[in-house]
């Protein structure tokens, strides 16, 4: 029955990966996620059901339009697939309790996010404002503290960003200090704090790895997004327990 739930996740996770895509480069574009129907932004053409198969429709074109041969940004099938491992890896972490529904919904947050931060250096009010009230009612529903330290961890979030923003003269964005107010709403104090020495540390790793690569520029702009999404994933994954494992090893 595991191994079944497992499937269906992931397959539930690629198309609403394939969505989430559209969502995050519709939404901050000003764009309608319904109209007009999906097409190559290329020539136009609109694309079939043939072309619209998570993960399966790039790999079987060869990463290229169908109709005029223009490349597809891979990042379609990338937020697909993660989209259905991450689905699949909380539900082995959470199984079917209503922890996992605050999990699938922090991670579509995080994919869409990631994907609009991306492509525009972005995070849409709509996309926060959408995904709030849901969070809330999730956290509502089943809480492990208290409901204040939630509200705390909103509040930290939130702040502690904002306050990096004042001080560097707004090279931290006003869309982080917001994005992270609303993770830190389902992390939760402790969680909060460890996912941002998680996105911090990610961050700067991967930065330096891009630098040293050439692939970017040494004071090229950098989204943040991504790395507050991922390292709040894992926090809410694992964050007691790198907590735990911590003072073990101090003690």
């Amino acid at each position: 029955m595991t191994i079944g739930i497992a499937i269906y996740l992931f397959i539930l996770g690629l198309v609403c990966g394939s969505f989430y895509n559209v969502v995050g480069l519709r939404v901050p574009a000003k764009q309608s996620v319904v109209r007009p129907p999906s097409h190559c932004t290329s020539c136009s053409t609109r694309l079939r059901s043939r072309d619209l198969i998570p993960v399966a429709s790039y790999l079987l074109a060869k990463g290229k339009c169908r109709h005029c041969g223009a490349k597809v940004s891979f990042v379609y099938p990338l937020g697909e697939l993660l989209t259905g491992l991450l689905f699949v890896a909380m539900f082995l972490r959470f199984g079917l309790t209503l922890e996992l529904v605050a999990a699938l919904l922090l991670i579509s947050l995080a994919v869409i996010i990631t994907v609009s931060d991306l492509k525009y250096m972005l995070i849409p009010n709509k996309i926060l404002l959408a995904f709030l009230p849901l969070l809330v009612l999730a956290r509502i529903i089943h809480h492990d503290m208290p409901l204040w330290q939630y509200a705390l961890g909103a509040i930290f979030g939130g702040g502690i960003l904002l306050l990096v923003n004042l001080v560097s003269g707004g090279k931290m964005g006003l869309g982080d200090v917001k994005l992270f107010a609303v993770f830190g709403l389902i992390l939760g104090v402790p969680n909060t704090i460890v996912a941002l020495l998680l996105a911090c540390l990610l961050g700067t790793v991967i930065g330096l790895t891009l630098q040293l690569l050439h692939l970017i520029q040494r004071k090229q702009p950098v989204p943040f997004g991504p790395f507050l999404a991922l390292g709040t994933i894992i926090a809410f994954a694992y964050g007691q327990t790198i907590i735990d494992g911590y003072f073990s090893i101090i003690a």
